[in-house]
């Protein structure tokens, strides 16, 4: 069940009317069958998975929480025992790890590496394929799973008890399309807290779900059309052509996940749940790292603390890094071992994105751009203070934004095209045979869209970044629009409304597509 289907729309009218119509008691058991029943409309096969993994990270939980119990009555002289229990949840933590993340690399990766196996082994050695269908948020719930479990681990809360709340924080209908990767001490209680009505939080969500619904479908979907015209057929037009797709493609990226980020948050928000923020305008960052912190917060956060930090401070990169220090000495053996940290944590979130050699390169593409970023930091000071720019210079601010969009630009050939050679192709047309001419000669009418469509790309992309450079100065709407009054809030979700049956749903040859975040 999409989003943007009129079934969901239903769905989510009844949920709200038992939700609030029912005895507050109930609400989280309302939640539940809503959760349940809106994965099961993606297919029955698909539930066993969401089942093996809520089951497995949950009985995990309860083991560790009864070990931290014992580890906490231990005296502070009994060293030996509490070795050995820390040893016993390090196993617990990596054997749940190994067997979920296993199942993922097997539903996900497996024919990939089969198909990679047989091409480069000449077909001489062949791997069965599995042919196996990704099931709805597989990457999300599990990582929010696993990432429970090591919390679990640490002792940052005690674990649920109660299967099915359990199972309601691994399932929560709204963000099992694109996240957020919420943490239980996040989200856990508001799952299970009784929410009586509020206006507020229905107006709000109803707001944020609008505007989300807009970036969706009237612009995203719409330059989804040129986009897919260029990549279906990228032999057939020049460089300045296949640039212009890649931007087309860039704005509806950006549109597509930020705007299903707002329903996800939106829908919650009517429910009386708030889930952390997941996108924060990073059109706006002046590094390739603040990038990705910026486009999706909680996978960056989730990598952060359950991959970056124990990279970093276990064992291994210790010694590498006492190596560094007395091999190379100086800040660059200092940071050298925490690079390398870097360098793996954006590998594994290219990989993350997908089965295909063009999300490895991508991963390796913002690996090595960011971890020369961190090794040049110095040189790139030392420079700016010989051409006395100032670091709050507002052209050095410009500059490193635009810097920032370029790279990310350059990255995007690889996220859209169908196979990493193609883009490479496609990006080497782009440098070398520009074919300006196609520009102006109505090429760009005959990517499937018309001048009107064109029209209300541009006019959406504006009115996108002006809402975002406003809040990003400090500005809040919602703040804004109460001081306008009850009249002005409402037309504010009444005339998104008109404009998105206008020119999105009822358009002509209108036909919804599934956000892209689906897919991983």
């Amino acid at each position: 069940m999409s989003f943007t289907s009129a079934e969901f729309i239903g769905f989510l009218l009844l949920t709200l009317a038992a939700y609030y119509l029912l005895p507050r008691r109930f609400q989280w058991i309302v939640l539940l069958v809503a959760s349940y029943g809106f994965y099961l409309c993606g297919g029955v096969g698909a539930l066993g998975y969401l089942l093996f993994t809520t089951l497995t990270t949950y009985g995990a939980g309860l083991w560790l929480g009864k070990l931290n119990l014992r580890r906490q009555a231990l005296p502070p002289e009994a060293r030996p025992a509490a070795n050995a229990l820390k040893r016993r949840k390090q196993l617990i933590v990596a054997l749940v790890t190994v067997i979920n993340f296993g199942l993922l690399y097997v539903v996900k990766y497996w024919d990939f590496t089969a198909d990679a196996v047989a091409s480069f082994s000449g077909s001489r050695l062949q791997l069965p394929r599995l042919d196996l269908l990704m099931p709805l948020g597989l990457s999300f719930y599990m990582f929010q799973s696993i990432g429970y479990v090591i919390d679990c681990y640490r002792g940052k809360y005690p674990p649920q008890r109660n299967v099915a709340k359990f199972a309601l924080f691994t399932s929560f209908f709204p963000q099992m399309i694109q996240g957020p990767i919420s943490r239980y001490g996040q989200l856990g209680n508001q799952l299970t807290a009784q929410h009586p009505f509020d206006a507020d939080n229905l107006k709000y969500g109803i707001q944020l779900a609008m505007w989300g619904y807009l970036k969706k479908l009237v612009i995203a979907d719409r330059a989804a059309v040129a986009v897919n015209t260029v990549f279906d057929n990228p032999s057939g037009y020049g460089g300045a052509m296949t640039a212009l797709a890649v931007g087309f493609y860039c704005i509806q990226l950006y549109c597509d996940f930020s705007g299903g980020i707002d329903i996800t948050r939106g829908v919650a928000q009517m429910l009386g749940i708030h889930l952390e923020e997941n996108f924060r305008r990073p059109i706006f960052a002046a590094s390739l790292s603040e990038y990705w912190r910026r486009w999706h917060m909680t996978l960056g956060s989730w990598m952060k603390d359950y991959l970056f930090y124990p990279l970093s401070l276990s064992k291994p990169f210790g010694r590498l890094g006492k190596f560094t220090r007395k091999k190379i000495g100086g800040k660059l053996g200092k940071i050298l071992p925490t690079s390398l940290a870097t360098f793996i944590v954006y590998f594994v979130i290219g990989i993350w994105h997908g089965a295909n050699f063009r999300y490895i390169a991508f991963g390796l593409w913002n690996g090595v751009l960011i971890t020369g970023s961190l090794l040049l930091a110095n040189s790139w000071i030392a420079l700016r203070n010989a051409l006395h720019i100032s670091d709050s210079s507002r052209g050095l601010q410009v500059f490193r934004v635009l810097r920032t969009m370029a790279l990310v630009f350059i990255g995007r050939y690889l996220t859209r095209a169908p196979r990493l050679l193609t883009a490479l192709s496609m990006l080497w047309t782009t440098l070398t045979k520009p074919c300006l001419y196609q520009v102006a000669d109505g090429t760009i009418l005959r990517l499937g869209l018309q001048v009107s469509d064109l029209v209300i790309i541009l006019a959406g992309t504006v009115s996108v970044l002006a809402v975002e450079c406003y809040q990003e100065r400090g500005g809040q709407v919602r703040k804004a629009l109460e001081r306008r009054g009850f009249g002005i809030q409402w037309l504010c979700i009444l005339l998104p409304l008109v404009i998105l049956l206008l020119f999105g749903i009822l358009r002509g040859g209108y036909i919804a597509s599934e956000f892209i975040y689906k897919q991983f």
